[in-house]
């Protein structure tokens, strides 16, 4: 069974954790080295069993844990090969990269997983479609607006972990950021406002959707009553109330979410499904480039 788990999720920091039988993936490491290791901890997963780390993009609010996590942890790392350039410099000379095209279709340790390009100012931002079985689950973290092809990709899910990043009148009201920092954000390759998110699910809500994971919420521009009420409004305009709607705190992981549970699965168990973690799939492009010995630098654009 496909389960997903949200370490945290917020402009501070954004990791998620699928889970199969045999497979552990952690999406992101945008929070600390320790951080991650201690929230995994807390829901029964050592990082001994995770399979590797799918990147979306580089931004340090989805990368800021990687140098740290790897020393200790050389785990194979999944992006693509514009995000490997901006990153590589920053990470052990040892890493095991495997370099995923963006657009592309292929199998990770027994996930099925198709990647497309989405609308961010980052060097070749992805989102994600992970399949096992008869599951499917969608990740869009990070976009300025949704495109044909984000539409053609995310059609056909069981779950949807999507980003509601800000309320459009708190943005416009918040006095901590200068006007071109809310235009960037608001822009068309910035972040998702509730209402384009709302707009976004209803139009993806097809009869197979169970569940919509709403992350990456502004800790000053957003609230979760703001966020969910944006959704569940525009859902049951549609006569959708069957659709479950969770929240991803920043601060503590979710609890386990089945990706797929009709027909009816047990939830609610606090320890992760599986016991081991193959680590195959993907040959490892070449990892003998080399890297800087300098400070990490990351590129800090994202809403604080």
């Amino acid at each position: 069974m496909l389960q997903v788990l949200i370490l945290g999720s917020g402009s501070s920091g954004n990791c998620a954790l699928v889970c199969t039988g045999k497979t552990r993936l952690l999406i992101d490491a945008g929070l600390s080295a320790g951080q991650i290791i201690s929230r995994l901890a807390s829901v029964g997963v050592g990082m001994d069993t995770v399979s590797g780390i799918l990147i979306t993009h580089e931004h340090g609010d989805h990368c800021r844990g990687l140098p740290v996590l790897l020393r200790k942890h050389p785990l194979p790392l999944l992006c693509n090969a514009l995000t490997r350039e901006v990153l590589r410099d920053c990470l052990p000379a040892t890493r095991h990269w495997n370099i995923i095209p963006n657009g592309s279709s292929f199998e990770y340790a027994g996930l099925g997983i198709d990647t497309f390009s989405v609308p961010h100012d980052a060097a070749d931002p992805m989102g994600f479609v992970l399949r096992h079985g008869d599951s499917a689950l969608g990740i869009l973290t990070d976009a300025g607006h949704a495109t044909p092809v984000m539409r053609q990709r995310l059609k056909n899910l069981d779950t949807l972990f999507i980003e509601a990043n800000y309320d459009t009148q708190l943005l416009s009201n918040d006095t901590k950021r200068p006007w071109s920092t809310k235009q960037r954000i608001s822009g068309r390759h910035g972040h998702l406002s509730n209402e384009q998110a709302a707009e976004l699910i209803v139009e993806l809500a097809t009869a197979r959707l169970e569940r919509v994971i709403l992350g990456h919420l502004s800790r000053d521009c957003n609230t979760t009553d703001l966020a969910t009420g944006a959704v569940r409004t525009a859902l049951h305009q549609r006569f959708r109330h069957d659709v479950e709607i969770v929240c991803a705190p920043a601060a503590v992981p979710t609890s386990w979410h089945p990706v797929r549970s009709r027909p009816p699965t047990a939830t609610g168990n606090t320890s992760a499904p599986g016991d081991d973690s193959p680590r195959k799939g993907l040959a490892a492009a070449d990892s003998s480039a080399s890297t800087g010995s300098g400070p990490v630098v990351w590129r800090q654009l994202e809403l604080l």
